[in-house]
């Protein structure tokens, strides 16, 4: 008999967002966060917790995951709704945004707008040593940000109304994920781990940055997003892993091409490109990964294939009020077509402080080769006297402030500002100092600290 507490398998496991949960929950539901030890510890509401159905070390194993098959570092305390459904576990937990941005420069914009993101999970025992779980990740942003992008300076990637976004962030679809796995205990050290999902995250990058315990406080993508984590969403997704102790090897199958600019739908195509990813859990604060993954034709308006190097290490610290979480992340994607190689840089932290407070940092470097995509003039002369790829470095401060709004959801107001460093080559086009700044209400679930 397995006789480790079965909430400990929630310790890492971040999906989504499920307000409407939140606001209509019945007594005994019960609300998970990890205390400063490092154990797991309980918040009901009026009446005593429910008891979840028992797990083996397989359904605790499949627990950990955070976006398809990738983790956090498991000490990190992320709070969650739990509650059994006849023979079923289930949660829900998320994090919605509701932002005004407002930036400087020639390029820039102005918008008010929400990202946000759903999930419910239901996990179940398949004999002794084996275990099923289903997963659904929603997101409304496809309604709550409108003209298919929100304004972010120097960010690529995608396409909206038949064009290539450039200072643009794309809406994320309306079903971020829809998986199915299967894990199965070969031995007290070994796990068998199969993944398949019609939308889903393969074995490439990191945690992708809606889920990142480093990123929670940022309600903005990172610049990076399309050299580290951007197939978090992508179709016909077939995975497998052999976990071995303090290790993990997987395998992925899956359509490379980024989501269309049509939010609302499924994508679907050939299970054309390729990944693998080797993790590391060195302790319970940390985790690292380094991926490799060939994708045919990602990107709709762009020739070639591209082959798309990560690595990463994230540490996490349980602290009063929340966790101190960090990531430092590289990039690398090499063009088929172009033979360019470009590379990124991400190092970014959130530290809480005395419970309600928390300050939020991120620095970036990024090559960018397409900032001027859809402007054929311009990015000839450009690149005819000072070259294709241009290094942008972007630097965030920001800070959250909790305040007590409704019992069950933590509520914060915040604000976070960007400067950005350009080579001079450019500047006639986006300033000589180029700014941005988002003020926020963010909500998400309240669980103990």
């Amino acid at each position: 008999m397995f006789d480790e507490s079965p909430v400990r398998c929630w310790r890492a496991k971040y999906c989504g967002f499920a307000f409407f949960v939140v606001l209509c929950l019945e007594p005994g539901t019960t609300l998970l966060a990890q205390d400063q030890s490092g154990s797991l510890g309980h918040q009901t509401m009026e009446m005593p917790p429910m008891n979840m159905v028992e797990m083996n070390a397989a359904s605790m194993f499949l627990m950990n995951m955070s976006s398809g098959t990738a983790s956090n570092p498991a000490a990190w305390p992320m709070p969650m709704v739990m509650k059994p459904f006849g023979s079923w576990n289930t949660m829900f937990m998320g994090q919605a945004f509701l932002i005004d941005t407002q930036q400087s420069a020639p390029r820039g914009g102005d918008k008010f707008y929400s990202t946000n993101w759903f999930m419910a999970n239901a996990e179940h025992r398949l004999g002794q040593d084996g275990a099923f779980q289903v997963e659904l990740m929603l997101s409304l942003e496809p309604a709550t940000i409108t003209g298919r992008r929100y304004p972010l300076l120097f960010q690529t990637g995608e396409t909206a109304y038949g064009k290539p976004i450039v200072d643009g962030q794309h809406p994320h679809d309306l079903i971020m994920a829809l998986g199915f796995h299967y894990a199965l205990a070969l031995s007290e050290n070994t796990t068998l781990e199969l993944y398949f999902a019609p939308v889903g995250d393969p074995a490439l990058g990191p945690v992708a940055y809606p889920h990142r315990a480093s990123a929670m406080e940022l309600p903005q993508a990172t610049l990076s997003h399309h050299w580290q984590d951007s197939t978090h969403i992508s179709n016909e997704v077939a995975t497998v892993g052999i976990a071995y102790k303090k290790l993990k090897l997987e395998a992925s199958g899956f359509y490379g091409a980024e989501p269309d600019e049509f939010r609302w739908n499924i994508d679907s195509g050939p299970m054309n490109s390729w990944s693998t990813r080797l993790w590391y859990f060195p302790s319970d604060n940390w985790a690292a990964q380094f991926s490799v993954g060939h994708l045919t034709h990602p990107e709709m308006l762009e020739p070639g294939d591209q082959t798309r190097t990560t690595a990463s290490i994230e540490y996490t610290k349980p602290l009063p009020g929340g966790s101190w979480s960090s990531s430092l992340i590289w990039g690398r994607k090499h063009s088929t077509y172009t033979k360019r190689n470009t590379n990124s840089y991400t190092l970014e932290s959130v530290l809480p402080i005395r419970r309600k407070n928390f300050l939020t940092g991120r620095i970036e470097l990024v090559d960018k080769d397409d900032l001027f995509a859809g402007q054929p003039e311009i990015e000839a002369f450009l690149d005819s006297t000072y070259g294709s790829t241009f290094r942008i470095g972007a630097y965030t401060v920001g800070y959250t402030r909790d305040i007590n709004l409704f019992r069950n959801v933590e509520t914060g107001i915040g604000a976070n500002v960007t400067t950005y460093s350009l080579p001079a080559a450019i500047k006639p086009y986006y300033g000589d100092h180029p700014a941005g700044a988002n003020v926020f209400v963010r909500i998400r679930l309240k669980g103990r600290s």
